[in-house]
């Protein structure tokens, strides 16, 4: 219930601000639009914990802000690479065992990994990422766990 009672709330609050409108007759629409969708959404049990995550809420900002630092580096680090300063190309096909007990927080960790320019999952399967690195150093960035770590702990891990 706690899924559909956040869902509930942000749906209006991202339809109040994205209408503009604070009169009766659009705010009670809205509500009745909202009402619809979750009522079908509950209907169909769509609403859970890895639809709606409710319980990364505290956590994921901080988390979102270290994972636009680290897209942020690896662009300049590819654009080094691509101008032929930085690392030579060399690309490389690497499994990740990520910690997370949850598959949330392995696909977190997976969908990461092809944010961050230079790698992509290829494949999330029985609990490892197969990876597609385009330089030597961004494939060892992975071995270093740094990623893992973060998510782990947006997970809930100590």
């Amino acid at each position: 219930m706690l899924h559909a009672i956040s869902l509930t709330a942000i749906l209006f609050g991202a339809w109040l601000l994205l209408s503009g409108y604070f009169t009766a007759l659009p705010i009670s629409l809205g509500v009745l639009s909202v009402a619809v969708a979750v009522g079908i959404a509950l209907r169909m049990d769509v609403i859970d914990h890895e639809s709606h995550p409710v319980h990364l809420t505290w956590r994921i900002p901080a988390y979102w802000i270290w994972l636009l630092v680290q897209i942020v580096k690896s662009n300049f680090d590819v654009a080094r690479t691509i101008l032929g300063v930085g690392d030579p190309i060399a690309p490389n096909v690497v499994t990740v065992k990520p910690s997370q007990r949850t598959e949330l927080g392995q696909v977190i960790h997976a969908n990461s990994i092809t944010l961050t320019p230079g790698t992509i999952s290829v494949e999330l399967e029985d609990g490892e990422i197969t990876v597609h690195a385009l330089t030597r150093a961004s494939a060892e960035d992975l071995a270093t766990g740094a990623m893992d770590g973060r998510v782990s702990k947006l997970e809930g891990a100590a």
